[in-house]
């Protein structure tokens, strides 16, 4: 055996359990080449598994860079694993070359079932970028990974848990446990560029900015319905939600999410902490709920569930995601998800209907995303005290 380096991606929760199951410990290392300090600390197991990594290059001392880790191979046994000699790279040429960025394997099939390459995914955060770091920017991210494709194994990443490029910055957060881990977030369109070059397709992002953590300054209500529901249930839900909080002071907009439902949100005013913000956006829901139990439900039971749409409030806690605008989602036909007018949600057949193709014609447009960012509320006392005026009805 021949020590190459270490994976630090590429694990769920679930891959990491399925592989602690599978290996078997033993005392030594398997190979005599191992660096002291990496040995040091090591637990060791038996090299009898086979795993498929995907990493950028060799470094000079034979290791390699930026490894991810794609699944283990159940075709091949250890035995038959050889040492892999590096082979000339091949000349690129200018469209591998995609903001600026080196797209390695821009060939490869993402969206096997729209045709769609990872060169095409990098061209679209290229295209998207300035839009899409003018909204998410400076925020915490989410990312959604999947190396090898939709079809393969896909995985969220929220730490810089090292192998990340430069061209995304870093932020140390202290989490609910006490300790800090660093974050991940854009500050360029270069970011989400490379960012795709490390396989990711889809940036979930915080509802704060890096620079005041506990002030979020964006609240989302995402409409998630039942299965045996239709769009035009979830396009009406929208629709409530709106008038409901414009009844509380309050003016929204709509995000289709590129799945199933709706993202309603706001932009505030960083003058509340995330108790606030959250207590707001619970009661909200519940209130809703409480209104309208045959279509509403504010809690994530799936029974409960049956026939009705989840107004998720969750959200709006400290640590939680939504989708960014303009983000694809890792789902068959690569679909986009896009800011909308009110308007133009009620001309709508479906949250999932606009594609790659369709977004340059967008950009040439107002931003509906843009003016609400522009068009920032507050969570007044007198908001505040109307919702709670409104529960008690």
């Amino acid at each position: 055996m021949r020590y190459k380096g270490r994976v630090g991606t590429g694990f769920s929760e679930a891959v990491m359990a399925d592989l602690a199951r599978a290996m078997t410990a033993r005392k030594t290392p398997p190979a005599s080449d191992v660096p002291a300090e990496v040995a040091r600390d090591a637990k060791w197991v038996r090299a009898d598994l086979v795993a498929e990594v995907d990493f950028t290059e060799f470094t000079a001392d034979g290791v390699i860079r930026h490894g991810s880790f794609l699944g283990l191979r159940q075709d091949k046994d250890a035995g038959q694993v050889t040492l892999e000699e590096p082979q000339e790279e091949p000349k690129m040429g200018d469209d591998s070359k995609i903001g600026g960025v080196q797209i390695s394997n821009a060939d490869r099939k993402v969206f096997p079932d729209a045709g769609c390459t990872k060169g095409d995914v990098a061209r679209h955060y290229a295209r998207v970028g300035p839009r899409m770091i003018e909204l998410m920017g400076h925020r915490p991210l989410s990312l959604f990974r999947c190396p090898s494709g939709i079809d393969g194994q896909c995985f969220f990443q929220k730490h810089d848990s090292g192998g990340m490029p430069d061209a995304l910055s870093r932020v140390s957060i202290e989490q609910s446990d006490g300790d800090a881990a660093d974050y991940l977030y854009a500050t360029r369109p270069e970011s989400l560029i490379a960012a795709a070059q490390m396989g990711s397709l889809e940036y979930h992002i915080w509802g704060a900015r890096v620079d005041r953590l506990d002030r979020p300054d964006r609240l989302v209500f995402d409409l998630d319905p039942d299965e045996g529901l239709d769009w035009p249930d979830v396009r009406a839900a929208a629709f409530e939600l709106r008038d409901a909080l414009a009844a509380l002071g309050l003016q929204s907009g709509a995000i289709v999410t590129g799945g199933k439902g709706v993202h309603v949100w706001l932009a505030l005013r960083r003058t509340r902490g995330w108790e606030t913000v959250k207590l707001f956006s619970k009661t909200f829901a519940h209130v809703m709920a409480a209104q309208n139990p045959d279509r509403y439900v504010a809690t994530m039971s799936k029974a409960k569930r049956k026939g009705r749409i989840f107004i998720d409030w969750l959200r709006n806690e400290r640590g939680s995601t939504a989708i960014a605008p303009y983000s694809l989602r890792a789902r068959p036909g690569a679909p986009v998800a896009v800011p909308v007018t009110w308007e133009e949600l009620g001309n709508l057949d479906s949250a999932n209907g606009f594609r790659m193709g369709d977004i340059a014609a967008r950009l040439d447009r107002p931003c509906p995303a843009l003016a609400v960012q522009d068009d920032l509320q507050s969570l007044t006392d007198g908001a505040i005290e109307k919702l709670q005026a409104w529960s008690e009805t």
